[in-house]
């Protein structure tokens, strides 16, 4: 008779597999945060500063992929690109996925930073000489970082969570890599341990932020 592991002798035997899906989530995560959180930044000055023609595209395009899921723009990608011959590795295409989706939503955490300036800032930055660009790198854009440090920890933290849905469209994920070792050995060992996992990177994230928000946050 075959006998049946025990809960950490069956975690220690796939614990191999665990980390290879643990690493892609994280790779994951990683790759669109470097790229979403200036790229946001540029998107929300522009939405403040830009002209009306950007705005209404900005408005557009916040609307289109904060209004729908993110599951869908992600089926809509992986299966709808190659209908129109545009065919890009599995990988690429999740990112600009994640990243289009993550940049609406943090660039309208930025613009209501930058909002929120006081309009005196903007005048004192005039009157010494300064034009909108350097007002905004000197002055608006390093206060509205320190303002949105909880707001953008959110983010990164749905970000993190969210990567779990690229299991839809067969990616090795943290959360694929236990879905299939439960569906193999009929065992829910794995998604326990996955779901601490999860639970460990998010509580460092937001004790990361927390040190931050301590240090470099502004009230307002």
């Amino acid at each position: 008779m075959e006998r049946i592991l025990g809960f950490w002798d069956y975690i220690v035997l796939h614990i191999p597999d665990i980390v290879k899906g643990l690493k892609y989530t994280c790779e994951l995560t990683v790759a669109v945060s470097i790229i979403t959180l200036p790229l946001s930044m540029l998107v929300a000055v522009l939405a403040v500063v830009g002209p009306k023609w950007y705005k209404a595209i900005y408005k557009t395009y916040t609307w289109v992929f904060r209004g729908s899921p993110l599951l869908m723009q992600l089926y809509l990608a992986y299966f709808g690109l190659p209908y129109v011959g545009i065919v890009l590795p599995a990988k690429t295409v999740v990112i600009c996925v994640f990243v289009n989706c993550f940049t609406a939503y943090q660039a309208e955490v930025f613009r209501g930073g930058i909002i929120s300036t006081d309009t005196g800032q903007y005048e004192a930055c005039k009157v010494l000489g300064m034009n909108m660009y350097l007002t905004m790198v000197r002055v608006v854009i390093p206060q509205t970082i320190r303002k949105v440090i909880p707001q953008t920890c959110s983010q990164l933290i749905v970000l993190f969570k969210d990567t779990s849905l690229v299991m839809a469209i067969g990616m090795n994920d943290l959360l694929k890599s236990a879905s299939t070792l439960v569906i193999l050995d009929l065992r829910l060992d794995a998604l326990v341990v996955v779901l601490v996992i999860y639970l460990f990177v998010s509580s460092l994230m937001v004790i990361g932020f927390a040190k931050l928000e301590k240090k470099y946050a502004i009230y307002v």
